[in-house]
């Protein structure tokens, strides 16, 4: 192989130099963007990973954002004290244990980030009825750190769950 003078055995490349390559001819850039007097090289890797980092921040933001269909659904159990009492069993028996006995959250683990505290104004998946419904019914995508209770819940018992929760907001 024969190196352009000036080199001493050893090969130094620059991405954007496109004269020589090793093995053969070859052009680096993907694409040829004029940006005033000069040409901005865009290399297919640095594209390849801006558009996986939006892809991945829009699907973060969409989810951190509540979910605008269940926003819709309107609560149809009233909160009467047996809706409350049966909705303080089910979250005593599903949900304490990783939110707490008073919904004021719980520590995490290595495994397992904190549950949220329910007692504050901070919902980070909707404060609807029907968003915190549709949270409890099919858990927290994508890693499912909120499993869903759908299977093991009634739909009537997730939303005596949703009165209780609403009964624990605290009072300022």
């Amino acid at each position: 192989m024969h190196l352009p003078s000036g080199h001493r055995g050893s090969f130094t490349f620059d991405p954007i130099d496109t004269r020589f390559h090793p093995f053969r001819q070859v052009r680096y850039c993907l694409l040829d963007v004029p940006i005033c007097r000069g040409v901005v090289r865009v290399f297919p890797d640095r594209v390849l990973f801006v558009v996986v980092a939006l892809a991945w921040l829009m699907t973060v933001v969409a989810m951190a954002q509540g979910n605008p269909q269940a926003a819709l659904l309107k609560n149809p159990t009233a909160a009467t004290p047996e809706s409350l009492s049966e909705g303080k069993r089910l979250y005593l028996r599903y949900c304490a244990s990783c939110h707490g006995a008073n919904g004021e959250g719980g520590s995490g683990n290595d495994l397992i980030p904190a549950a949220p505290d329910l007692t504050d104004k901070e919902w980070k998946h909707g404060s609807t009825d029907g968003e915190i419904f549709s949270v409890i019914r099919n858990g927290v995508p994508p890693d499912l750190n909120m499993v869903p209770f759908g299977d093991q819940i009634s739909d009537a018992g997730i939303w005596n769950v949703v009165n209780y929760v609403r009964s624990l907001s605290k009072k300022n």
